[in-house]
């Protein structure tokens, strides 16, 4: 007779294996619902870091970028400065903030962004309201207000985006657009429009009047608010003045 043979016993979990694994099953059951900021980068963070406790790293990043959306807008150079995280690990935080610039995207591209403010301000606060340096983006529609295109056109420093007309008009006749919707951030937070802004936005409507396109909106991104030039009648009023221009 073959001697019984013993079971041969299982590797022993890797230090973490039984936190990460109770974070998992949290939110399987429950979603998001009930976690912590920093518990939800640190799950993201261990998507791309297979035998790994990373509770103390999604909590560094936290502290040093302020707020969640904070983390998730760092670069990958900035993620990497926090000691523990390497290029392989920040992958599950920059793919799952792809996904989300996309899936907000796509919830306006095809859609009257006029009558879907909601999803239009979702969109741009998201994609915009934690970026370090401002960013200029032009929302491309046709002639029935549908969006068509999104793009980033221009990105600057701290306090400043240089935006050229001519470009603005080249991309909007590349898209075959009939309207436009413009959008910045202030990295301050404070969305109040500067000298600046409201002179580009007059040469950008002025530039696309002449070209038969039609500019409905600006809007700048602050923190936890915006600023709309519709809204504030400046749209309206540079549209009287071109007329008394021209």
């Amino acid at each position: 007779m073959r001697p019984e043979q013993s079971p041969i016993p299982a590797p022993p979990d890797h230090k973490g294996a039984g936190h990460r694994r109770r974070l998992r099953e949290k939110f399987l059951d429950s979603g998001l619902s009930g976690f912590h900021d920093y518990e939800v980068i640190e799950l993201l963070l261990t998507l791309a870091t297979p035998q790994k406790d990373c509770k103390e790293e999604a909590k560094a990043a936290l502290q040093r970028f302020k707020t969640f959306h904070g983390v998730m807008e760092a670069s990958i150079r900035e993620l990497c400065e926090i000691p523990g995280i390497g290029s392989k690990n920040v992958f599950g935080i920059k793919f799952v903030k792809a996904v989300a610039d996309r899936y907000l995207e796509k919830a306006i591209i095809k859609k009257d962004p006029i009558h879907h403010s909601k999803a239009l301000f979702e969109y741009l606060y998201h994609t915009m309201r934690d970026k370090g340096r401002e960013s200029f983006k032009a929302l491309f529609l046709d002639s029935k207000n549908h969006v068509i295109a999104i793009e980033t056109l221009f990105e600057g420093t701290l306090t400043q985006s240089p935006v050229y007309p001519r470009e603005v008009v080249a991309s909007a006749l590349n898209h075959h657009a009939a309207a436009l919707i413009f959008a910045h951030n202030h990295p301050s937070g404070d969305p109040t429009p500067s000298t600046e802004d409201m002179s580009i936005t007059r040469q950008l409507l002025f530039a696309c009047k002449v070209m038969g396109i039609i500019v409905h909106e600006h809007l700048i991104i602050g923190d936890n608010r915006y600023f709309s030039f519709a809204d504030e009648g400046h749209i309206a009023q540079m549209n009287r003045d071109y007329e008394e221009f021209k």
